[in-house]
């Protein structure tokens, strides 16, 4: 029994109706990712969910007392009190409540008191997020929870997500983050809602092969109608002996053609390319800089080259931007040197977009009060430019202040595109944008012939991008891999296992020294009260053999551990339950063989020769 049917939703604003008779179920315990391109109304539709709008058309049948509750995209302005004051400002005050808001507050790792205002865009997200969730609601609606936060938050927030017991509805872009939480997907298309009862990836195959399907189909009704067509236009002889019946057909065929809604266009971006610069980029060397007393980046040394792609990721407050401006050298090192190359034309996508003026139209964003633009040698009108970043002529025309997240995103793109660069960094660049428009972005990356440096939180974004990871870690460290965030994320992991395993060993050396010395002491202990001991034992000729063999069965035990460890830091395993639990087993009767040919090895290196 559904917790919340939807039934014939409709709402038009102007054009295409938003929602055109739209109808989906959502059941008890459901995480359901709504996709959709930007514009599709996906935000629209967590309002009339969630009640705070209307509708033109259609109802929305609830389970009766089901409580709804709302993260939204953007972050308010100004909210007055402390962290507490927000979590806590939406719930009934009970007990039972407060308990569960009490629990969720504690797993921000906020403190209760500080000022909201005070926090960071990613604390606020966090914060937020438990005030929705503090409501105890059975179905929590969440839009792109993930904007602005740094990859732990969104590790955390899949956490909390994944646990929830109430049924959650969410938006997102962040393709790592859906893959993860998502069991059931809701495409918004066209004013409709497709339900596809599989994660995310599986819901692409079938989406993609009922898409080639629906061209298809609409090819061949194309066809038939341009035959109808020819027909009707006949001669006189045949308009006088035309069936009627062939007649209501076509006038049919002709209104649902008419009536058919194509999807939205994709973005058709290119990027105006300058001179090469050259061979360095940029090179630094032991630079630190630190900010109010706090290392933020500590004796880095790196070479950026023309062509590299790399990737900056980090904890919020970490310093990522920090370091942008220092490869740049738009601020100079506390500590160290930093030599940038020549014939460097820079475009910057900054996360904030400063860049654009609110109180201009798009059209003069782009075109700085110019009708034509000249991109890689063609020249084009700016109107034409921003229809293939999908801004209509009248949309082009207005104010900018009414573009959503998304679409001051792709503006921003189109005015970072437009001039000639051979260096792009990007700042940020994935927030609110759909996944189609992702896709293109980074194959236009891949295809770029300069330098790509960018910051971003999007996992999957930054595997399809880089080369190459810069990563702010502890103490201002920045620890450089090669390959995307995947090869990064694996790297660390085996650098902590290993890290701890040193730790262990270390210990037990300790440990081993201070028993070996109390023995010691107690042999001679005993030896001075009992001076006729027997002499000592020596091995046989069996132990000797088992003796000589223990160090090459200790190396290959060892080497065994360290295999399993690395299987289990792969991605592909870490979410495969089955693999885990033999992976554990086999590791725990390795670990134990270890030790036992550890302590074998002690008693036969005691006796003597």
């Amino acid at each position: 029994m559904p917790i919340l049917s939807a039934q014939n939703i409709s709402l038009r604003f102007s054009g295409p109706p938003l929602l055109d008779n739209a109808s989906f179920d959502i059941e008890a315990g459901d995480r359901i990712c709504l996709v959709g391109r930007n514009g599709e109304g996906k935000s629209t539709l967590l309002k009339i969910i969630q009640g705070t709008m209307g509708m033109d058309s259609g109802d929305i049948v609830k389970r009766t007392g089901l409580k709804v509750s709302r993260m939204v995209q953007e972050i308010p302005a100004h909210m007055e009190g402390t962290v507490r004051d927000v979590v806590m400002g939406g719930i009934a005050q009970d007990g039972h409540h407060d308990a569960h808001a009490e629990a969720i507050l504690g797993k921000t790792g906020i403190a209760a008191d500080a000022l909201f205002d005070g926090l960071s865009g990613g604390q606020k997200r966090r914060v937020l997020f438990a005030r929705a969730v503090a409501e105890n609601p059975d179905l929590l609606l969440l839009d792109e929870p993930t904007n602005h936060l740094d990859i732990p938050a969104i590790q955390w927030l899949e956490g909390i997500v994944s646990r929830l017991e109430c049924a959650v509805l969410f938006v997102s872009h962040d393709r790592a983050f859906v893959r993860r939480v998502a069991t059931r997907i809701f495409e918004l298309d066209r004013g409709r809602v497709r339900t596809w009862n599989f994660p995310y990836d599986k819901f692409v195959q079938f989406r993609d092969q009922a898409l080639a399907e629906e061209e298809k189909a609409n090819k061949l009704f194309d066809k038939r109608l341009a035959e109808e067509e020819v027909w009707i236009r006949k001669g006189i002889q045949a308009r006088r002996t035309r069936n009627e019946g062939r007649v209501r057909a076509l006038i049919k065929m002709r209104q649902e053609r008419a009536e058919r809604r194509t999807r939205t266009g994709s973005v058709n971006m290119q990027i105006t390319e300058a001179e090469r610069s050259g061979r360095l980029v940029a090179r630094l060397t032991d630079v630190s800089f630190a900010y109010e007393g706090a290392p933020l980046i500590s004796h880095f040394s790196t070479e950026v080259s023309r062509g590299d792609r790399i990737g900056i990721v980090g904890p919020n407050g970490s310093g990522k931007t920090t370091l942008l401006k220092l490869i740049l050298g738009e601020i100079q090192p506390d500590e160290g040197d930093i030599r940038l190359g020549t014939n460097l034309q820079i475009a910057y996508f900054d996360q904030m977009r400063t860049r654009l003026r609110e109180d201009k139209s798009l059209v003069e964003n782009v075109g700085d009060g110019q009708a034509y633009i000249t991109l890689n040698g063609v020249r084009r009108h700016v109107l034409s430019y921003l229809q293939d970043f999908l801004f209509s002529a009248e949309r082009a025309r207005g104010p900018i202040s009414a573009l959503s997240g998304g679409e001051r995103n792709r503006l921003l793109l189109a005015c970072l595109f437009s001039h000639p660069s051979n260096v792009l960094v990007l700042d940020e660049p994935t927030n609110d944008l759909d996944m189609e428009t992702l896709d293109l972005l980074a194959e236009l990356l891949a295809d770029y012939n300069g330098t790509v440096i960018v910051v971003s939180h999007d996992r999957a974004f930054l595997d399809s991008v880089a080369t190459g990871i810069f990563a702010i870690e502890d103490g201002g460290n920045v620890f450089e891999a090669v390959g995307g965030y995947t090869d990064y994320e694996n790297n660390r992991k085996i650098r902590e296992k290993e890290a701890a395993n040193a730790a262990r060993i270390a210990e037990e050396r300790a440990d081993s020294r201070v028993s070996g010395a109390a023995q010691a002491q107690n042999f001679a202990k005993n030896a001075q009260n009992q001076p006729n001991l027997a002499k000592k034992k020596k091995r046989s000729y069996n132990e000797e053999r088992e003796y000589a063999a223990l160090p090459e069965k200790i190396e290959k035990l060892e080497a065994e551990i360290a295999d399993f460890q690395a299987e289990l830091a792969k991605p592909e395993v870490y979410t495969d339950a089955k693999r885990i639990v033999e992976l554990q087993k086999e590791l725990a009767d390795r670990e134990s063989e270890l030790e036992k040919a550890y302590e074998r090895f002690g008693e036969l290196d005691s006796l003597g020769g």
